[in-house]
């Protein structure tokens, strides 16, 4: 009787959405591969196709998108592709999500609300992803909203390394700019020497959105470079007026670290014209046009922590463990 053997040599793939490629390129170039050649468009009603030029049959697919305007179409983008790359039998398919979209709407403040952090999740895995890679999470309980391994990345590192070497010997204070940020503050505050912490206690009317009034500084900013950190600046809001409360109050210098740069209209007019020195961002999204212009912005990348943890995640190795335990 004949004998049938086959190899178990695993083959990674990755696969590029159309919002933001030049991140999967540069993702592509640690690991050493190149994007599957991709075949997308969107038909004369919107719809979209997605076709991929090569075999993905037994492969471990990770499919990386951005999720930037208009972030609907880039939802439904992926999960075509999960679809067709689990109709075209990929062992394993992990979605690499920079920045996990509807992260904002992770619970319900009143009735008749969606929980659509959760809705992403359930569609996400309906489609066939089998495991999530995503950074910066806008709270760590949406980890718990997928049925399947979830890697969530710290871009703090990545930050903090610029920040330590552009700002060392500066008396500094970490700040959070509102009390729901007091946990992400505290970690930095370990990460850069134990410095102060303070936050901006604030309001928030829940029926007007992306509109804050800032109320008062709790801590110690007189003379300091006071540091915000946040994981995404949109409309700019938040971040302008504790810089401006902070400046109010006594501070040196205002420094600000945030993951995600979406910059909605008019958030890069606000950065400008605000009593900040210096905005750093990863490149997680792709930056609107109107943000390419604002001296005052850092761009960091993210593709080399990426690359780590789809290297670490392809190998069955620990992303905890790289990590430093925080993931």
């Amino acid at each position: 009787m004949a004998s049938m053997s086959a190899t178990n040599s695993k083959n990674m793939m990755l696969f590029s959405g159309r919002c933001y490629p030049e991140l999967a390129d540069e993702i592509g170039k640690h690991l050493g591969v190149e994007p599957t050649p991709t075949s997308s468009y969107s038909f004369a009603n919107g719809e979209l196709f997605v076709r991929f030029q090569e075999s993905v049959r037994g492969c471990d697919a990770f499919v990386v998108q951005s999720m930037a305007e208009p972030i609907n179409e880039w939802v439904m983008e992926t999960l075509i592709m999960i679809d067709a790359l689990k109709r075209g039998s990929a062992k394993r398919i992990t979605v690499v999500l920079p920045f996990y979209p509807y992260g904002r709407q992770d619970k319900k403040h009143r009735g008749r609300e969606p929980i659509s952090a959760r809705l992403i999740a359930d569609l996400l895995r309906t489609a066939g992803a089998n495991r999530i890679l995503t950074v910066d999470l806008h709270t760590a309980q949406i980890q718990g909203f997928f049925d399947g391994p979830v890697d969530h990345l710290f871009a703090m590192g990545t930050l903090a390394r610029h920040i330590e070497e552009r700002y060392a010997g500066k008396a500094m204070t970490v700040v959070a700019p509102d009390s729901g940020r007091v946990r992400v503050a505290e970690r930095w505050t370990d990460r850069l020497g134990g410095c102060p912490l303070a936050f901006i206690h604030k309001t928030r009317d829940p029926l007007r959105p992306n509109e804050v009034v800032a109320n008062k500084v709790v801590g110690e900013v007189e003379g300091r470079v006071c540091l915000v950190v946040d994981d995404m600046i949109d409309t700019g809001g938040t971040i302008v007026s504790a810089s401006e409360l902070l400046k109010q109050n006594g501070a040196a210098d205002v420094v600000v670290a945030v993951t995600h740069p979406i910059l909605s209209d008019p958030a890069t007019e606000r950065l400008a014209s605000a009593p900040i020195s210096e905005v750093i961002v990863t490149n997680t999204l792709p930056l609107p046009d109107h943000a390419v212009e604002l001296e005052k912005l850092t761009v960091l990348s993210i593709a080399p922590l990426v690359a780590k943890a789809i290297s670490e995640v392809f190998t069955d190795g620990s992303v905890t463990t790289l990590f430093g335990g925080l993931s």
